[in-house]
C-alpha cells in the first residue's frame, strides 16, 4: 500500500478483490473502517491451550493446540496416502487429516512439539473428532522447543471468521491496515469523542484503542481499548438519538386536551371497575404529552394483562374529545377484530355515534382490515374521511393510500415489534400535522429493550395487574424423557373442561400443503430433528385420542377471516372446549374462562413469545396453568430457556434473559435486512452505566449545538453510522 486509505475506502484496494468479496458477503465488511472495527471475539495466549474437549460438531472452529504425533498411512492397497496428525491441549485431542500431495507437504511442517492455530469444520470419523484439510498457522516456526517467555504469553486475536477466511488471514489484513496508519501517524483518523469529554472520562485516544484491541500486549491493554471503543459506540448512537429527540421536540403537533364532561368522562363514569394506581399514573403521563405542541413519542410497556389496552383507549377517547381521530394498528386480523369487539363492548352506547340509541357524546368505532367486503370497506373509509368515525382499529390495511383521515391526532401501535418502521411512518404521515404516537408492548423483545435502555422513547411502565387476575402456574413437560407427563397433560386439560373451563393448545406450524413445503425447505430440520408439530395433525390426534368427545376446533393464519372470527366468537361464547392454534392467539385474545394452555414443541418459541402466549390464561377468577411440552434433553440450552420461563411471571426479567441469550440485534433496525449489528463492542445489559453516561453527554452537546457545527469529527462518525437507510430509520422511528 503506497498511501493511507480513507476509512470509507473500499476494501478491494487494500486486501484484493477476491478477499474483499468474501469479507463483504460473509462478514459484512465493506470498507477500511469496517475492517478496523472488526474486533477479535476472543484472545488466546500463545502459552495457553484452548479446550478441545468442548468442540461442537459440524461447526467451524479455530483452536490453538500442540502436535502430539503424526503418521502417514496408505489405503486403497497402497494407491492412496493420508497424513493423520493428533493435536492436543491437555483437555482432549483432535485429529487433523490430509490426503494426497497435501499429506507429503504438511508432514514436513507438522512435527511433534510444534504449536499452531488450526481452523476447520469439526466432523466425526470412526468415533474420533477430526478436521479434514484444516487451514493452519504455526506459531513457533523456529523449533519445537519452548518459546521464549514474551512470545509464549503474547495475546493472539481470534476474529469472527468464516470457512473461506480463517482468523489469521483476517488478522494479516487488519495488521496491514494498522501498519499503514501507524506509518502515517494516524493523521486522517477522525476521533468522534470531543477532546474534553475524552480527558474528563479518562479515555485513551482512538489510535491507541485500535492498536491495543488488535495488538494487545497485556490484558490491561485490552481493558483500556474496550472501555474506549464502548464509549464510541454508545456516544455516537446516543448523539443520533438525542438529535432525533431534539428534532421531535421542535416539530409542531396539535395539542389534544379533552374538555370536561365529554366522551372520556362519560366512559370513566360507566366503568364497572376501578383503574389501578399504575393505570392512572401512566394515563396522566400520556395526557401531559398529548397537551404539548410537539408529538408524543412514548413506549407503554406492561405485563401481559396489566391493562395497557384500557390506558390506550382512554388516550384515544381524550383525543376524540379534543376534536381529533385515533387509529390503532394491530399486527393480525384476529387481533384487530378482537380489539374492535372489546373496545365496542367497553364503550357500549358511547361507540354508537350517529346511530339510534347512541349517547350524546358518542363517536363511531370502525374496523378496517384487508379482507373486508367492498361495501363495508367503502363505508369505513367514508366515515374516516368525514370524521364521523373518531376511532379506527385495523391491520396494515390502514396504511394504504386510499385511507384518508379527517384529522388524525393519535396513532397507537400494538405489539410494535411486528411492524416495520416504514409501516408506522406511513400511518403517521396521514395526519395534517405529525400525530402523537403511543407504542405498546407486553414483553419487550430484545430490540425494544435495547432501544428503551438507549432512551430513544419516553417510557411508561405498567407493572401492576388489575384486581381479579389470577396467578398462572407454569411447568415444563419433558415428553421424550417422561411420556407419562404428556399423558397427564391431556388428563389435566380434560379435568379443566369438565370443571366448566376451556383450553388452548398451541403448535409451531399449521400443517397444510403450503406450510409443509416451507418446512421441507427449512435447513434447521434437515438434521435429526423432526419437523415441528402442526395444528391440523395435533387437532386430529387429540380428537381421536386423549380429548375425544370434547369440542375441539382449530385456528390459524391461513383460514378465511370470517372463519377465524367465527371460531373466536364461539370460543369466547364457551361453545368450543379446546382451541388448537398457531401463535395467532399470542396477543390481545381475551377469554377469561380459558384456564389451561399447552404449548407443543415449546423449545421452538422465543422467551418473549412463550410469555405472551401464557398471558392468554388466568384472565378470570380461576387460576391459570401453562404446560410447556418439549422433547429437548435436560442439559440443553433450550431446556434452560423453558425452565427460565416456568420459573418467573415477570416479563421484564424474562426480556433480560431473552436479551442476554439473543444479544441486542442491530439497535438501528438493520438486522432484519441481514446487515450485521452496529454494536460490536457494546452489550446493552452489561454496559448500562456507559450508555447512561453517554446519553448525559450527548444530550448536553446536542442542546448546545444541535447541528454539531463545532464537532465535525462527530458529524463524520454519525454519517458513517447512519447510512441513508439508518438515518431514515431514526428519523421515522
Amino acid at each position: 500500500m503506497d498511501s493511507v486509505p480513507a476509512l470509507d475506502e473500499s476494501l478491494k484496494k487494500t486486501v484484493g478483490g477476491s478477499t474483499a468479496k468474501v469479507m463483504a458477503d460473509q462478514l459484512g465488511l465493506h470498507t477500511v473502517g469496517d475492517l478496523l472495527h472488526h474486533y477479535p471475539r476472543r484472545y488466546a495466549e500463545r502459552g495457553e491451550l484452548t479446550r478441545l474437549a468442548d468442540l461442537p460438531l459440524d461447526e467451524h472452529v479455530t483452536v490453538v493446540a500442540q502436535v502430539a504425533k503424526a503418521a502417514k498411512k496408505t489405503f486403497n492397497r497402497g494407491k492412496g496416502v493420508r497424513l493423520e496428525v493428533v493435536v492436543t491441549d491437555g483437555s482432549g485431542s483432535l485429529t487433523l487429516v490430509f490426503f494426497g500431495r497435501a499429506a507429503h507437504h504438511h508432514e514436513r511442517e507438522l512435527l511433534p512439539g510444534r504449536r499452531g492455530m488450526f481452523a476447520g469444520k469439526v466432523s466425526v470419523f470412526n468415533r474420533t473428532r477430526q478436521l479434514a484439510h484444516p487451514d493452519y498457522e504455526l506459531l513457533d516456526r523456529d523449533s519445537g522447543a519452548e518459546a521464549v517467555d514474551s512470545f509464549a504469553h503474547q495475546l493472539l486475536p481470534l476474529y469472527p471468521a468464516c470457512k473461506q477466511l480463517p482468523s489469521w488471514r483476517i488478522a494479516k489484513s487488519v495488521g496491514a491496515v494498522l501498519d499503514t496508519f501507524e506509518a502515517d501517524g494516524w493523521r486522517d483518523l477522525a476521533d468522534p469523542l470531543p477532546a474534553t469529554l475524552r480527558e474528563n472520562r479518562g479515555l485513551s485516544t482512538l489510535p491507541e484503542a485500535l492498536r491495543k484491541v488488535h495488538r494487545p500486549r497485556t490484558r490491561a491493554d485490552l481493558a483500556e481499548a474496550r472501555a474506549r471503543l464502548k464509549w464510541d459506540e454508545a456516544f455516537v448512537l446516543q448523539t443520533a438519538l438525542a438529535r432525533r429527540r431534539y428534532a421531535d421536540a421542535q416539530a409542531p403537533a396539535a395539542p389534544r386536551v379533552p374538555p370536561e364532561g365529554g366522551l372520556l368522562d362519560a366512559f370513566d363514569a360507566k366503568l364497572p371497575f376501578t383503574l389501578t394506581e399504575g393505570q392512572w399514573t401512566v394515563s396522566a403521563e400520556i395526557f401531559d404529552d398529548l397537551a404539548t405542541e410537539h408529538p408524543m413519542h412514548r413506549l407503554l410497556q406492561g405485563e401481559v394483562g396489566s391493562g395497557k389496552t384500557m390506558v390506550a383507549l382512554r388516550a384515544m377517547l381524550g383525543v376524540v374529545d379534543a376534536g381529533g381521530q385515533a387509529a390503532m394498528l394491530a399486527p393480525t386480523e384476529v387481533l384487530a377484530q378482537q380489539h374492535h369487539r372489546s373496545v365496542v363492548e367497553m364503550m357500549g352506547e358511547l361507540a354508537e355515534g350517529g346511530m339510534l340509541g347512541g349517547a350524546e357524546q358518542a363517536t363511531k368505532v370502525v374496523l378496517l382490515t384487508g379482507s373486508m367486503g367492498a361495501a363495508a370497506r367503502r363505508k369505513a373509509l367514508l366515515d374516516l374521511a368525514t370524521g364521523e368515525a373518531g376511532i379506527v382499529i385495523g391491520t396494515h390495511a390502514l396504511i394504504e393510500d386510499k385511507v384518508q383521515f379527517h384529522d388524525l391526532g393519535l396513532v397507537v401501535v400494538d405489539e410494535q415489534h411486528r411492524f416495520g418502521v416504514e409501516q408506522r411512518d406511513a400511518l403517521r404521515s396521514k395526519g395534517k400535522q405529525p400525530p402523537h404516537l403511543l407504542v405498546m408492548t407486553a414483553t419487550p423483545i430484545p430490540r425494544t429493550v435495547a432501544m428503551t435502555v438507549f432512551g430513544d422513547l419516553e417510557t411508561s411502565v405498567l407493572d401492576q395487574l388489575p384486581a381479579g387476575r389470577s396467578p398462572i402456574a407454569s411447568h415444563v413437560v419433558p415428553a421424550k424423557d417422561k411420556p407419562r407427563f404428556l399423558e397427564r397433560t391431556w388428563e389435566r386439560v380434560r379435568e379443566e373442561v369438565e370443571g366448566g373451563h376451556q383450553a388452548y393448545v398451541v403448535c409451531p406450524r399449521i400443517g397444510d400443503e403450503e406450510d409443509d413445503k416451507a418446512v421441507r425447505k427449512s435447513p434447521e430440520d434437515e438434521a435429526e430433528r423432526r419437523p415441528p408439530l402442526a395444528v391440523l395433525e395435533v387437532a386430529d390426534q387429540l380428537t381421536k385420542g386423549p380429548l375425544s368427545g370434547l369440542r375441539v376446533e382449530v385456528l390459524h393464519g391461513r383460514m378465511q377471516p370470517d372463519a377465524k372470527d367465527d371460531v373466536m366468537r364461539r370460543f369466547a361464547a364457551g361453545t368450543v372446549d379446546v382451541l388448537v392454534a398457531t401463535t395467532v392467539i399470542e396477543v390481545g385474545v381475551n377469554v377469561p374462562n380459558s384456564t389451561v394452555m399447552v404449548i407443543m414443541d415449546a423449545d421452538r418459541f422465543g422467551v418473549s413469545q412463550l410469555h405472551q402466549l401464557r398471558g392468554r390464561v388466568g384472565r378470570g377468577s380461576a387460576p391459570g396453568l401453562c404446560l410447556l411440552v418439549t422433547e429437548m434433553p435436560e442439559a440443553s440450552p433450550a431446556r434452560a430457556r423453558l425452565d427460565a420461563v416456568a420459573s418467573t411471571l415477570d416479563g421484564f426479567e424474562l426480556s433480560r434473559i431473552d436479551l442476554e441469550q439473543r444479544r441486542e440485534g442491530d439497535v438501528l433496525g438493520q438486522a432484519q435486512s441481514g446487515v450485521r449489528s452496529s454494536l460490536r463492542m457494546l452489550a446493552v445489559i452489561e454496559d448500562e452505566d456507559v450508555i447512561a453516561a453517554a446519553r448525559e453527554e450527548a444530550v448536553a452537546i446536542v442542546s448546545a449545538d444541535p447541528d454539531l457545527t463545532g464537532l465535525p469529527e462527530l458529524r463524520t462518525a454519525l454519517d458513517a453510522l447512519l447510512d441513508a437507510g439508518r438515518e431514515q430509520y431514526l428519523d421515522k422511528g
